[in-house]
């Protein structure tokens, strides 16, 4: 039985979305069922039925949650003192969850549902829009923005298409990673990204 119900303090719908998260990471989407996530959280299937409709129920409040701590995660990046750290705040986000990579194999599920399931696309587009308008007016407040050749938005595409690729690598790790190495490795691919991008360079010369 999962360790989810014995959290002291824990509502319902986070209990079961908590455990749906850990069944669709470990089964997919299609694979994973009612039933599945009601063992996972350790209640009956009756019980999620009072709260959730269906599974695509769970999926929209999940994606519906899932924003709220992207929402939370931008919060903390702008209170950073510098643009890189905010940057380091955002690769590394996940990486703080009890099992990043169970947080990585969701969200690369969730992209290949998108791709055949138009509600679930329409949920992503949402969360992703919304996350990238923040980074976009994260960027755009900083004084580094002004010494790129790339506009804000332009920037936070690269950063968006870097992050994602990182979290798709991450579930080709082994098992045995722990927390504190993903966080390692995504913070050096941030460094490096952050050299591409704001570092100025001279102009070449020529003989």
């Amino acid at each position: 039985m999962s360790n989810t119900q014995l959290e002291p303090g824990l509502d319902r719908p986070t209990q079961i979305l908590d455990a749906a998260l850990v069944c669709f990471a470990k089964r997919g989407f299609h694979q994973a069922s009612m039933h599945d996530i009601s063992a996972e959280a350790g209640i009956s299937v009756g019980l999620i039925y009072r709260y959730f409709e269906n599974k695509d129920a769970v999926i929209s409040a999940m994606a519906d949650q899932h924003k709220q701590k992207i929402q939370k995660v931008l919060e903390d990046a702008r209170e950073a003192p510098s643009l890189i750290e905010s940057l380091e705040i955002l690769f590394t986000a996940h990486c703080c969850e009890n099992e990043p990579r169970v947080t990585s194999a969701f969200v690369v599920d969730l992209f290949a549902e998108a791709s055949r399931n138009p509600r679930v696309a329409e949920l992503v587009r949402d969360v992703c829009e919304s996350t990238m308008n923040g980074v976009t007016d994260l960027i755009a407040r900083s004084p580094e923005a002004k010494s790129s050749h790339l506009s804000p938005r332009e920037l936070a595409e690269v950063i968006f298409a870097v992050n994602d690729g990182m979290l798709m690598r991450d579930v080709l790790l082994p098992d045995s990673t722990i927390a504190a190495d993903r966080r390692a490795r995504h913070l050096d691919v941030v460094r490096r990204v952050w050299r591409l991008l704001f570092t100025e360079t001279s102009e070449p010369s020529y003989a």
